[in-house]
């Protein structure tokens, strides 16, 4: 990747998460919390699903823990090897089967730069697109996130991507003992590697960032609105109970629903605005005050732009 689209996509990705810094001459926001994973915060969701939550902190996923009568299933790490040892600790307050697998949502420093702090027997399971994440992008984005403060340098210090078990294309299925996880790869979404969970009988989604309460993020060159929507026919066709998205409070199905109305109007004002001769950026501009009118619940309004933009250049 040349050094421009480098930078670009570094910049978008943190834009994406609500970490560009302002300019001008703005008040400072007030210091986000320290991006740490709560201990003793495990909520049990179902008979084989418990969660810790992210309590709303930047750079802190929700975490699954997935326990079958034969093995378990951890699904995020947290940032960097300290985050990672809290995960492990928790997972054995609540399972103390010794067959153990690891897997992400998708490879940003949050989510996957904690495994190397899991035992050496657990086996990592990723994606092949994941792996190409990791290929391309490799740790340009934990070293800005690094560069940010002391206390994110010093849990990233060291940090390194584990190598890959288990790799899988489209989908795997991992039987636990007396619970079945499916795998599924939906991006290029969020990211090229996005991949989904669901606890099947329990009807749990971890959906990683492709559902959320928040505005969808376009934090890939590789993120296309026509992806999204077929990754929401997927993900709906699931028919799930509670959905765990990557941050934020959990849904339910009808976030799904939220989440393709969205698209589908970003494409159509796109289209529209388009053919009436707008720049991309005109219409991103008027996209995003109307989608932003449209969806006041939802926060993150500034993530339009990119989607808008994605939209207008997906267009014959």
């Amino acid at each position: 990747m040349h050094m421009r689209t480098t930078t670009q996509f570094t910049f978008a990705v943190l834009t994406m998460l609500g970490l560009a810094a302002a300019g001008g001459a703005a008040q400072a926001p007030q210091a986000p919390a320290d991006p740490l994973v709560r201990e003793n915060a495990t909520t049990r969701l179902s008979s084989h699903v418990y969660v810790i939550p992210d309590n709303n902190v930047p750079l802190v996923p929700n975490v699954g823990i997935i326990v079958g009568n034969r093995a378990t299933l951890v699904i995020d790490t947290g940032l960097g090897p300290r985050n990672g040892e809290a995960v492990v600790r928790e997972t054995a307050k609540v399972s103390s089967n010794r067959e153990q697998y690891l897997s992400v949502t998708h490879v940003h420093p949050e989510h996957d730069l904690g495994a190397q702090a899991f035992p050496a027997n657990t086996k990592m399971i990723r994606s092949r697109d994941q792996d190409s994440d990791i290929a391309e992008f490799g740790l340009q984005l934990a070293n800005t996130f690094a560069s940010q403060s002391p206390v994110r340098a010093e849990l990233l210090r060291g940090a390194t991507f584990r190598k890959t078990d288990i790799s899988f294309d489209r989908e795997y299925v991992l039987d636990l003992g007396g619970v079945r996880v499916r795998m599924v790869a939906v991006g290029p979404t969020h990211t090229r590697g996005d991949t989904v969970f669901f606890v099947e009988g329990d009807n749990v989604l971890f959906a990683g960032d492709v559902v959320m309460s928040a505005f969808p993020a376009f934090a890939s060159p590789y993120s296309s609105v026509r992806a999204w929507l077929a990754a929401l026919d997927r993900l709906d066709a699931m028919k799930p109970a509670t959905i765990v998205p990557s941050h934020g409070r959990l849904v339910d199905a009808s976030m799904i629903a939220t989440y393709r109305t969205y698209f589908q109007g970003v494409q159509s004002r796109a289209r529209e605005l388009k053919q009436a001769g707008k720049s991309a950026d005109e219409a991103a501009a008027t996209i995003q005050t109307e989608m932003q009118q449209k969806f006041p619940g939802m926060s993150q309004p500034a993530r339009v732009t990119a989607a808008a933009q994605a939209a207008f250049k997906e267009l014959p």
